[in-house]
């Protein structure tokens, strides 16, 4: 074989050898797609919390299995078991809603409240349908059976949703165990590979990435934990049912912007129409100042320790990262931001370094 032909043969060979690559690449894809979002947020948890890994591992005499297996307890402690208490805590509040739907059957609903016929335009409407639905229980049982059907759809599906959830949330943990143990030699070989593929900045963009990974992180979960804890205060201060519930609401909502009124602006309003104006101004100072107060104090200052990021930045990729992305967004978002960010300053940075040369 000449030289033409054996040069052929080995562009085939190196075609085929990148085929045979790219279809095993897609098929390793095809197989963690449904666990990407599992894996990724492990990676989150893993990053964020590898000093605390890293401390664990030294008192411990360097054993990596055992801190591994430590951290990972952690995380399963911190996850799954509020999980599980909301889980009793829903239960019960299904319970106390299934014996409350039963005495309306049976006593009746009441007639309408004497507010409801003083709202403008639609009040007298409005209470004029209510007691005709009273005074008339075969249209009321139909109108439930027809709200029943959509509820209890929105109740499987939620079941379902929830179970996905929980499903991931386990298999995170479990796969944290691998990325604690495992974690430093799958940092340096991704080193390498970045710098053979980005250069000496691939580094730095790392560390950009890690830091403002950190700071969006436990600047949104101790932005949350705090709301949380302020509304289960308010809550048990104000004496609403089920606050252990409503303040996990709040910690879930809370980690989006704007999130925690969702929670308990229905609530203050509760409040009003079952216990009076003076509960009810109560909760709704309590969430204005207190709970959706401290977001204005908390959050910009735990991020602001670790992300050079502007807030106002940050605030557009928490949002256009939970839109785009979902849960992960939130802090993937912010992530992807500061290293364009990172990225364009350096850009910036030669160029002006560049045109210093040449003038």
């Amino acid at each position: 074989m000449d030289g033409p032909e054996r040069e052929a043969a080995g562009r085939i060979d190196r075609l085929a050898a990148m085929a045979a690559l790219a279809l095993l690449a897609a098929g390793v894809v095809l197989v963690l797609w449904p666990f990407f979002s599992s894996l990724l947020w492990a990676a989150v948890l893993t990053s964020t919390t590898w000093p605390l890994y890293a401390r664990l591992e030294r008192r411990l005499g360097g054993r990596r299995s055992l801190a591994a297996l430590l951290m990972t307890l952690l995380l399963a402690a911190a996850f799954l078991l509020p999980l599980a208490l909301v889980g009793l805590s829903l239960a019960e509040n299904l319970r106390g809603l299934v014996t409350a739907v039963q005495e309306l059957f049976a006593e009746g609903p009441p007639m309408p409240p004497a507010w409801l016929e003083r709202l403008p335009v639609i009040g007298p409407a409005l209470a004029a349908e209510w007691r005709e639905l009273v005074l008339d229980r075969q249209r009321l049982a139909g109108l439930l059976q027809n709200l029943w059907q959509p509820l209890r759809d929105f109740l499987v599906a939620s079941g379902v949703t929830l179970g996905t959830g929980l499903m991931q949330l386990t298999m995170s943990v479990l796969a944290a165990f691998v990325f604690y143990r495992d974690g430093s030699a799958l940092a340096r070989f991704l080193r390498r590979v970045g710098e053979r593929v980005a250069g000496p900045r691939f580094g730095r963009l790392l560390r950009v990435a890690q830091t403002t990974l950190a700071s969006v992180v436990f600047g949104a979960i101790g932005t949350a934990i705090v709301q949380a804890l302020l509304a289960f205060a308010g809550f048990l201060i104000a004496g609403v049912p089920g606050p252990f519930l409503l303040g996990f609401a709040t910690f879930f909502l809370a980690l989006f912007p704007a999130g925690a009124p969702i929670v308990w602006l229905p609530v203050a309003f509760w409040l009003y129409q079952t216990s009076g104006l003076g509960w009810g101004l109560f909760m709704l100072l309590w969430g204005t100042v207190v709970v959706s107060g401290s977001d204005n104090l908390v959050r910009p200052y735990l991020i602001s320790r670790g992300s050079e990021l502007p807030f106002l930045l940050v605030l557009m990729g928490v949002v256009g990262g939970a839109l785009a992305f979902g849960f992960l967004g939130i802090f993937l978002g912010p992530t992807l931001l500061a290293l364009a960010l990172a990225v364009v300053r350096e850009w910036g940075a030669e160029a002006v370094a560049e045109g210093g040369e040449r003038g």
